[in-house]
């Protein structure tokens, strides 16, 4: 962790200099010492972080390095508010703040070189100074004697499916040399999956040969080849002895080349480890196979992209409690009881595992050796955290080997997801938003910073250290979760490296010394209970209650907030001071009852984010053009026209200003007219509330939206009655464009199919004055998999789908046409439905039997339709009316009807 710190710093640093050159100028020689110094402390510190855990001194050692930093940061960061608080004063005394300011910077810096000095003195005088530097190759250093997996062959539950699913890919399938990973969170039972398939006597029958290696995070190549040469039985001691690792990889390929064979890697932890052994296991086309465990998905499917991973999942509630029962009570059989005073308490043990074997196992076989009593298994519940956390080999310990493995620019974001309160669905476009504006994405090449930010969300969940929760229309992470067992895990590193603090309520005890806060479902209270240091970077409210008072204390309190986060919080006011937070990156007042934004807002020119979308914000102070750092914007007012004493002061200001836009949601405005907007071309979504003002004034918007070329999605949103939708021009260009969403009057309904974008893949129309059957021109787009028509109510009375149309369309979503009356779907049409969903259609009288057969239907969703069509529904199906009613109206018609 000190290490991600230390870069991330570094990296600021760098930008400082190069920004504020001017101011930064007479300390340029302390700051490029401080710079060095720190670059050499780092090559140390990714070894350093893994073994400070059950090493006091280096534990020691890597806090003050995190400490020193910490102090370099807020060094820094408070000279930059100083100097830029005193530029609002007069011009004459600003020369001599600024070097007198400048003078106690280079005090400062000067001490803070000294304390680094002294740190790396301590390392060699107090025995740190045998840790090894971290090495860029991909060396690996011998490795360590290996445990048996803690989850016994013997207690194995729920894997029944499981091991079915990974024996075919073994048995079955191609005849080439394929590589069949089960992959997923440490403790899940991969290891225990793999060897009740390797000892399956089909699979044993099946090959010629057989070797299993533990590989792990530690080994040698030359010792893993001799592994599988033991095992396989090839060479003489003496014959292996003398070999070196390319002669015993030479020969072991040798033998293997006439074989049939099957090797288990187990826990694997490296593509490199298979790039270095994979060469000596040759596919000579006979049915042979590799099986690897692995905690990264990643690596499975760099051994072999042919083959899906197989994905371990967690235990049902029931398949956890017979796992529990089997490990205390009765190992090895089905028959287990729990007696029926303690059935309680072990069901609230087992609540607290998550459906994570290991754990299960950890505390099962801790109680096994307790006496059976209530009195004793409530003192286990009252400690579960400490039972799970002793030493390397516990629960947490295990766990913690994949947050270690993690490359630094991951650990960051992994302990960030511990801020959110437990069992919560975290939106990962937030999550990736605060991931920026924390500063932990560091540039690659010309790459946008959530572009990076998305692939490290992707390898979280690659490494099985947060869940999908859900996915968007185009298959990417839209919302995630963690493991109870990872959070805690978060918690506690977060907490131990000072990283964040996390409290249930602001309370007098509450910290005074803290880098990030973060409140969860606290009880009112105010500002005399709130305690906080003034580095405190990130304050992050979780359902929380408090006075108003307290936003006008931190603001008075810390100067150096970079993200304030109170979403949903009763607040009605935000004080005019928070312009004085020049360093806040991210603002989100989403959901609270604020009807006003403070003109101060123009002074937070460092910010990123400003969210304040269901607010009762009307007007917007036309400053928030002066924001020329904004990259996320999302709000539903009207900008305010620029005042002429404005105007005179910062010179006109428009749209065309935020040229770091990639979101903006907005209401249409004088804003939307000239050249601004088309100078946003790294815009990527775009959504706009249509008014009957923006009507008159919309001169130049659709030349300006034909030039945002990088947009993914665009919605133009009008529910007042009259006020027609902007004309568009055709979207052939928007090649990214996937996401189209028109909701009011059209001029005209576009029927070319080149009006749409290439690419397009969702389609929400909600245009009531749709006279024709729109399904003649939406069929023929090519990639479109959803589709909405909404309150479509001058649409004809016939809508029909017809043979080789909407070939890749999975959801239908067809609600309040109230003049349609049939819904004619051809053989061949709409072959990959999934989804089918009708609301309110009180006029239809026919519907495609066909369409209710489709073999891929999932979901069908039929309300309001008329009793004809319901009656004939049934008859067709053969069931009872109100029966297959309400069996439409919520999911499964065909299983249902059956």
């Amino acid at each position: 962790m000190a290490e991600s710190i230390v870069t991330v710093f570094l990296e600021k640093l760098t930008d400082l200099l190069s920004q504020e050159a001017f101011l930064l100028s007479r300390v340029e020689e302390q700051v490029k010492l401080l710079s060095n110094e720190l670059e050499w402390m780092r090559l140390f510190l990714k070894d350093a972080d893994a073994k400070r855990r059950y090493d006091p001194r280096i534990k020691l050692w890597v806090s003050q390095i995190r400490d020193v930093t910490y102090d370099a940061e807020d060094v820094i960061d408070r000279f930059m508010f100083e100097t830029n608080h005193q530029q609002q004063g007069s011009l004459k005394c600003l020369k001599f703040l600024k070097l007198r300011f400048v003078h106690k910077l280079e005090s400062r810096i000067r001490e803070i070189n000294t304390k680094i000095e002294k740190i790396m003195a301590n390392k060699s005088r107090y025995g740190v100074e045998t840790l090894p530097a971290a090495s860029s190759s991909n060396e690996v250093v011998p490795h360590k004697e290996r445990r048996a997996p803690i989850v016994e062959e013997v207690n194995v539950v729920g894997i029944q499916e499981d091991a079915k699913s990974v024996k075919q890919k073994l048995l079955n399938g191609e005849i080439r040399r394929a590589v069949v990973s089960i992959v997923g969170m440490g403790g899940l039972g991969k290891t225990t999956l793999a060897k009740k398939v390797y000892n399956d006597n089909d699979v044993q029958q099946c090959f010629d040969c057989h070797a299993w290696i533990y590989v792990s995070q530690e080994y040698t190549i030359r010792e893993l080849l001799l592994g599988v040469a033991v095992r396989v039985g090839i060479l003489s001691e003496e014959e292996r002895s003398k070999m070196n690792e390319s002669d015993l990889g030479n020969s072991l390929r040798d033998y293997l080349t006439t074989k049939k064979y099957l090797i288990v890697m187990d826990d694997m932890w490296r593509n490199e480890a298979w790039d270095r052994l994979g060469l000596y296991f040759p596919d000579s086309v006979n049915g042979s196979r590799v099986l690897i465990t692995s905690r990264n998905k990643e690596i499975g499917l760099y051994a072999d992209p042919q083959t899906i991973p197989h994905e371990l999942s967690f235990l049902t509630e029931e398949e956890s409690w017979e796992l529990f029962l089997k490990k205390i009570f009765l190992a090895g059989s089905a028959n287990a009881v729990c007696p029926r005073e303690l059935e309680e308490l072990g069901k609230k043990i087992v609540a607290n595992c998550g459906g994570l074997p290991l754990a299960i196992v950890v505390l099962g076989g801790f109680l096994s050796r307790k006496e059976k009593t209530p009195l004793s298994w409530q003192k286990v519940l009252d400690s579960l955290s400490w039972h799970l956390n002793q030493g390397p080999d516990s629960c947490l310990g295990v766990l913690a080997l994949s947050y270690n493995d993690m490359p630094y620019y991951l650990k960051s974001c992994f302990l960030y997801c511990g801020l959110f309160p437990e069992d919560s669905e975290i939106r990962t476009d937030k999550l990736i938003r605060l991931w920026v504006a924390e500063g932990f994405i560091q540039r690659r090449g010309e790459e946008i910073a959530e572009d990076v930010a998305e692939d490290h969300l992707q390898e979280l969940v690659d490494r099985s250290m947060i869940q999908v929760a859900g996915r968007t229309f185009d298959g990417r992470v839209m919302s995630c979760r963690m493991h109870d067992l990872l959070r805690d895990l978060a918690i506690s590193e977060a907490k131990d490296t000072k990283f964040f603090e996390r409290y249930e309520s602001i309370e007098s005890t509450s910290p005074v010394s803290v880098r990030r806060l973060t409140i969860h479902q606290g009880k009112k209270t105010n500002s005399k209970h709130l305690h906080t240091s003034r580095s405190l970077r990130s304050f992050i409210c979780f359902s929380v209650c408090f006075q108003e008072n307290i936003l006008r204390s931190l603001h008075r309190r810390v100067k150096l907030l970079t993200v304030l986060d109170l979403e949903r919080m009763p607040i009605n006011t935000i004080p005019e001071g928070i312009g004085e937070l020049i360093h806040l990156k991210y603002l989100c007042l989403m959901g609270t009852r604020i009807k006003r934004l403070p003109s101060s807002i123009g002074r937070l020119t460092n910010l990123q984010t400003l969210d304040f979308r269901s607010t009762l914000i009307e007007i917007i102070p036309s400053t928030i053009w002066k924001l020329h750092h904004l990259r996320h914007l999302y709000c539903r007012g009207v900008v305010s026209s620029q005042s002429v004493i404005d105007r005179c002061r910062n010179g006109p200001l428009s749209v065309g200003h935020l040229t770091n836009l990639q979101s903006l949601c907005l209401r249409a405005g004088s804003w939307c007219c000239g050249e601004g907007l088309g100078k946003l071309i790294e815009l990527r979504e775009l959504t706009i509330v249509w008014t009957e003002i923006a009507q008159t004034k919309n001169q130049g918007f659709s030349e300006s939206v034909k030039k945002l070329t990088a947009l993914r999605s665009l919605c133009l949103d009008s529910t007042v009655q009259g006020v027609n939708l902007p004309h568009l021009l055709p979207f052939s260009d928007h090649t990214y464009l996937y996401h189209l969403c028109l909701r009011g009057r059209l001029e005209r309904f576009p029927d070319e199919i080149e009006f749409y974008p290439p690419n397009l893949i969702f389609l929400e129309l909600q245009c009531w004055n749709i006279e024709q059957d729109p399904m003649v021109t939406l069929e023929k787009l090519p990639n479109l998999r959803f589709l909405r028509l909404f309150h479509c109510s001058s649409m004809g009375k016939k809508m029909v789908c017809t043979s080789g149309g909407f070939q890749q369309l999975e959801t239908l979503l067809l609600c309040y046409l109230k003049e349609l009356k049939e819904l004619i779907v051809e053989e061949g049409a709409m072959p990959d439905l999934k989804d089918l969903i009708i609301d309110t259609g009180p006029k239809m009288k026919r519907l495609s039997h066909g369409l209710l057969q489709r073999k891929n239907l999932q979901h069908l969703e039929l309300h309001g339709l008329s009793p004809e069509l319901r009656d004939e529904l049934c008859r067709i199906e053969g069931g009872d009316p109100q029966k297959i009613w309400l069996a439409t109206s919520i999911h499964g018609w065909r299983r249902t009807a059956s």
